[in-house]
């Protein structure tokens, strides 16, 4: 007799929970928090994250790890700006750099891991440094601002109706988000390449074995974690005034957080990238939420590797429950 899995198994689940009653705990504590303003504020600071966190997904499935998407993020932004800024290049093909950037860092991640056997943590570290050094070269570098000619790029995430203090703003970049968000869950789930990443976590040598070819599904696991950074760099640029060097490092950290605390297995083999955007926003809910309460940032880096500790917990008492049904 097989026994009834109960609602709250599901990590999922209980990360909504969490996200449920965090913004309970902020709405109460505080009216500013209830300002749609507010929310606005936040959703537009937790695009990059949850972009980042998209791609990492699949790295991290795979037992790997991309330490590069931080400062990768903000390297793009400021090659797309400076070819904005001094050789006018149009802020769409900018874009479309800042994606192709990705990619390229990406295939680069992924031969080193995948077909060459560097361990991942050691590969995308020096793939940091070398964009980290990048970024420290290319300076700061502002993106149109508003006023001038492609200025629109910083609206794309929402669409403005009305005029003035009238006007109202629809979020839209979050739809656009949980569109990715849904494609990517489906090519995990239902497509051999979603299949293999899969089986490459849980048993490599198993999946060589049988003939696939474990290097290419490798390798273009990092490249689509590459894009996705790459898009996260189009995200970063439109909500911040001007992109500063530096300002990467440290931002990896909360994609690949939102990842663990989502459900993806500290061991590979098992995730989901419906729980990644859940788990994103449990960090970006410590992120920004804790001040309107009135503590400190430093609380959030506290709480939230407190919350990441109870993710790996959860996930060491999930797979010795499965070993012993086994």
């Amino acid at each position: 007799m097989t026994k009834k899995k109960s609602i709250l198994s599901d990590q999922r689940v209980i990360v909504l929970l969490v996200i449920l009653a965090l913004v309970v705990i902020y709405m109460i504590f505080s009216k500013e928090f209830r300002q749609y303003s507010s929310i606005l504020s936040m959703l537009d600071f937790s695009y990059y994250d949850v972009l980042m966190a998209i791609g990492v997904t699949f790295p991290l499935i795979t037992a790997g790890v991309d330490l590069s998407i931080g400062t990768g993020m903000v390297c793009y932004a400021l090659i797309a700006g400076r070819l904005i800024r001094d050789h006018n290049v149009p802020v769409v093909v900018a874009m479309l750099i800042c994606i192709l950037l990705g990619c390229i860092v990406g295939l680069v991640n992924g031969i080193l891991i995948g077909v060459m056997g560097l361990p991942p943590f050691l590969a995308t570290l020096c793939t940091c440094m070398i964009t980290r050094g990048i970024s420290s070269m290319i300076m700061a570098t502002p993106w149109p601002t508003t006023k001038q000619p492609g200025g629109w790029f910083h609206s794309i995430f929402k669409l403005t109706f009305g005029t003035g203090r009238q006007a109202t703003k629809i979020p839209i970049g979050f739809v656009l988000v949980v569109v990715l968000v849904l494609v990517m869950e489906f090519v995990l789930n239902h497509t051999k390449f979603g299949r293999y990443t899969i089986a490459i976590g849980s048993n490599k040598e198993a999946i060589t074995l049988s003939g696939v070819n474990v290097k290419f599904y490798h390798v273009m696991d990092y490249v689509i974690c590459g894009m996705f950074a790459g898009i996260a760099a189009i995200a970063y640029a439109a909500v911040v005034p001007t992109v500063q060097p530096g300002t990467g490092a440290g931002l990896e950290l909360d994609a690949i957080g939102g990842v663990f605390v989502g459900g993806v297995s500290a061991t590979g083999g098992y995730g989901s990238v419906l729980g990644t955007l859940a788990g994103v926003f449990v960090i970006v809910l410590l992120k920004t939420g804790l001040p309107y309460v009135g503590l400190q940032a430093n609380w959030q880096q506290i709480i939230t590797g407190a919350v990441l500790i109870g993710a790996v917990i959860i996930d060491v008492i999930k797979r010795r429950r499965l070993a012993k049904e086994q």
